[in-house]
């Protein structure tokens, strides 16, 4: 439960801060970031799953830069289902989903992942 929380808020914090870092990226508040991680959380789990397994092949040959646009793709359907969640364009959800890698990268390596019971 722990271990699942601190992502989730770790994930809102990096969209949070995406958002001030790349243009045509907009989170409004602190309530749109929670409700847009919990959202890109279930869709990346479920919908990105299944686009994964079907452009394996496709992601062998991009070295994985492949996942970028679908984390992209994620990202924009993630945006129409919440208010205060805007992306302007695919052009900035390819940079936000690179920028948010990294960053949530970054946020788990400074807090440290919790372990799972």
């Amino acid at each position: 439960m722990t271990h699942s929380l601190v992502r989730w808020l770790l994930m809102s914090l990096s969209l949070l801060i995406v958002s001030y870092v790349v243009p045509g990226f907009f989170v409004t508040g602190i309530g749109s970031a929670l409700i847009a991680a919990l959202i890109f959380g279930f869709l990346n789990a479920t919908l990105g799953l299944v686009l994964k397994i079907l452009t394996f092949p496709f992601t062998i040959l991009t070295f994985g830069l492949f996942w970028f646009v679908i984390n992209a793709i994620i990202l924009e359907i993630t945006s129409a289902f919440v208010r205060g969640f805007f992306i302007r364009s695919f052009f900035s959800a390819l940079v936000g989903a690179i920028v948010l890698t990294l960053v949530n990268m970054l946020l788990k390596t400074l807090v440290g992942e919790v372990e799972r019971p």
